[in-house]
């Protein structure tokens, strides 16, 4: 029986490996991951069985110096993907961003495209990119040549069932012919409503105040727990993000704390007020600035999609206040925001759960770049 071909990929800036997953679901395989947060990466690596030597834990400039030490690893690699940070593209910075040195990110992902010249790759970021089109263009074709042909989109995750407001800019490109247009094509086929907060939040165990400042090792049935058993209602959320899997844990449900006064804010608000609410005027304790404190707390709304999932989440939930229930979003409730199917376990700290979350991408968001990807590769 023939051994049935491999569709690897490298993931550069992979973080938690939410982009990574995506394209698992599509039917890629990771053959090299960069990440440079080590406990990030210790995420990526309790949720796959990859060898560890798959892994360059460290800044992608070191892994380019270093290239020819493990360019074996990257041999048969078909498609690249990854999101560096870019900082330096605002409509009043008058410097070429590849020059930038706020970018240097974005310049060594290029670097790293123009030695291993993979068939496919995907490049995301946030839409501000979009103001500097025509000099990313100018960069990729500085340093991929003619060979690749590229294009990008403002795309929207809840477009594609993701519970939540996200807009991501993506590039994506190939050296083998295709129009990219129609791979974008393949990607609008497979639109869909997007499902309500309420969907992603149904049927997780309730969770009351942590009082407790400081005690982070603390497991209870009022504040959560790291890890506990659990029968997860059977709804069409718990299947689109976990498929036909029978999963009997549940993980990272758990707050963190508040002081009293942040409590009752929770509690008073309505669903979908901010600062100004007449409610907790009395209480909110940022009046003479509510102009910049608007959004300091922010009560979600069920009967929505949810407002961007962002690694802010580390320091507050504030701005994600749960619609029935006195206390921020969980990190497993924000994990089922982004689209992670629940047996999929954040390692470190609670507030590093967050930070991991929110600066994924939207799994069935990449699992649908994936498939349109895929179409044009078999």
């Amino acid at each position: 029986m023939p051994k049935q071909k491999k569709y690897t990929f490298i993931d550069l800036f992979a973080g938690a490996g939410g982009l990574s997953l995506g394209l698992e679901q599509a039917g890629f395989e990771p053959c090299f991951v960069n990440e440079i947060v080590p406990q990030y990466c210790a995420t990526y690596k309790s949720n796959r069985k990859l060898p560890n030597e798959r892994y360059y834990v460290g800044d992608i400039n070191d892994l380019n110096e270093q290239f020819n030490q493990y360019a074996h690893l990257f041999q048969g690699a078909l498609l690249v993907c990854g999101g560096p940070p870019c900082q330096g593209f605002s409509m009043a910075n008058r410097q070429r961003i590849i020059d930038d040195p706020r970018n240097q990110l974005y310049k060594a992902y290029l670097t790293f495209l123009s030695k291993v010249r993979p068939q496919f790759f995907i490049m995301e970021n946030v839409k501000g990119m979009a103001t500097k089109i025509d000099e990313i263009k100018q960069d990729f074709r500085e340093y991929l040549g003619n060979e690749y042909k590229f294009d990008y989109e403002l795309v929207r995750a809840q477009d594609y069932g993701v519970p939540q407001n996200r807009e991501r800019l993506i590039f994506i490109g190939n050296r083998v012919g295709i129009e990219p247009n129609l791979i974008f094509e393949e990607i609008h086929k497979q639109k869909r409503p997007a499902f309500i907060l309420r969907d992603a939040l149904l049927g997780l165990p309730k969770l009351g105040a942590k009082i407790q400042k400081g005690k982070a090792d603390i497991e209870s049935e009022v504040s959560g727990f790291t890890e506990c058993d659990f029968t997860y209602p059977q709804t069409e959320f718990y299947h689109f993000i976990n498929g036909d899997k029978v999963i009997t844990t549940l993980y990272n449900h758990k707050n963190r704390f508040n002081n009293q006064r942040d409590i009752e804010i929770f509690r008073r608000l309505p669903q979908g007020a901010n600062s100004l609410h007449e409610s907790i005027a009395d209480i909110m304790p940022y009046k003479r600035r509510n102009n910049v404190f608007k959004d300091k707390y922010f009560k979600l709304a069920e009967d929505q999609i949810c407002k961007t999932i962002t690694a802010h989440m580390k320091f507050d939930c504030n701005m994600y206040i749960h619609p029935w229930e006195a206390r921020g979003l969980s990190p497993r409730e924000a994990a089922r925001i982004q689209t992670f199917p629940d047996d999929y376990i954040f390692t470190g700290a609670q507030n590093q759960w967050y930070a991991q979350i929110g600066n994924a991408v939207p799994v069935k968001l990449a699992k649908v770049i994936g498939e349109a990807i895929m179409k044009f590769i078999k």
